[in-house]
Parts: C-alpha cells; structure tokens; sequence
C-alpha cells in the first residue's frame, strides 16, 4: 500500500548558490514552523534526490553548472513528482513562464516579499499531498483489477464499454444470469456501488501516456 505523508514529514528543497539566501529562507520557514533542507548547486540536490522525498523544490533559475531549469528537466525525466516554484532574477521571467508549461507550480520574482514565499511554498506542499492521495488511489484501482479473474476482466472490459448484460452474454457465449454473479462480483471486488464509480476506478488504474 502506498504511504500517504502527512505535513510532518514534508521538507521545503532549497536549490540556490546564493549562501545568503538559502540561509534566510531556512530561517524564514523554520519561524512558520517548515521544515527545509538546502543545497548550494543542482548537482548536489540531484545526487541527493530520491522518489521518496515528500514536499516541494524551491529552485533558482540560473546557477553557475547545472541550471535551475536543466535540474527541472531532469526531474521530469525521472517522472519526479516534486513540485516546484522557481526563484527568478530580473529577465528571467519569460523562462519561468516557460518551465510553467513544463510543470512547475509557480515561480516569484527577487526580491520577494516573505509572506509570498510562505504562502507560495505552502500551495505547494498541499500539492505534493494531492500527488500522493492520487498515486495511491491509482495503486488500490490497479491492485483490485488485478485480484479479478480472466472472466471478470473480461466483463469489466464490456461493462466499461457500455455493453448491455445481454450483448455482454452474446459476446461472452455465458447466460444472462452468469453475466449479472460476474458483474456483481466485480462491482463488489472493485468496492464501487454504481457503474460511474467503476468507470472512474478504471480509468485512474489506466496507464499513463507522457
């Protein structure tokens, strides 16, 4: 079963060059009661990273190496579900605008104002909660469709096709009334009581396309 973080367990990632700033961001967090971890180059938080990490990923844009926006890139391609708000210098926005429309949850400009960042980086943590709730009701889905047989695979199949019991026993060469113990037990199997609730579980358990 996958685990659900709770607040507790989420880490604010700080990812900038700027000592100064990774060190008031610290200060800044841990006074709202945050906790965060910071790292001084891209490098070092990726060879840091774990699919595991809960929370979110506070990350300038532009840093001496790797920047900001290769890091997301490489985020990306490992499927990292992090989400992340990029710190911007003066110029940088139409860039960031550009890392939105790959994924980022949002970015503030320097200098930004305190109360912005809380508020921006608790968005974010509540995010990366909604990420996990998803992935993990994705699991359950995938988990009951595979405690099913062949035959009530079968039946599900038609049932989200729209088939009718009687078209699904004609396709099937079974009676009416071994379709509906079929769909009875995968209804009870899939814990749904109405067919769009079934709908629905198939298609969050549906593979994902990039």
């Amino acid at each position: 079963m996958t685990h659900n973080p709770s607040q507790s367990e989420q880490l604010v990632y700080i990812v900038d060059d700027d000592e100064a700033l990774r060190d008031s961001l610290i200060w800044l967090l841990e006074s709202t009661g945050l906790k965060s971890q910071a790292f001084e180059s891209a490098e070092a938080f990726l060879t840091a990273y774990s699919p595991k990490m809960n929370g979110c990923l506070v990350l300038d844009i532009r840093m001496p190496g790797m920047s900001g926006l290769e890091l997301h890139e490489k985020l990306n391609a490992m499927h990292s579900t992090l989400p992340v708000i990029f710190i911007t210098g003066h110029g940088d926005v139409p860039m960031a605008v550009s890392a939105l429309k790959k994924g980022a949850v949002d970015f503030i400009e320097k200098p930004f104002n305190d109360q912005e960042m809380v508020s921006l980086i608790r968005g974010a943590l509540l995010e990366d909660l909604k990420n996990h709730e998803a992935r993990q009701q994705e699991a359950d889905a995938q988990r009951r469709i595979e405690g099913l047989t062949p035959r009530e695979r079968e039946v599900l199949e038609l049932i989200v096709a729209g088939r009718l019991n009687k078209q699904i026993a004609d396709d099937l060469g079974i009676s009416i009334k071994t379709v509906e113990v079929h769909r009875a037990r995968v209804m009870e199997k899939m814990g749904v009581n109405s067919l769009a609730e079934l709908v629905q579980h198939v298609m969050i358990s549906a593979p994902k396309h990039e």
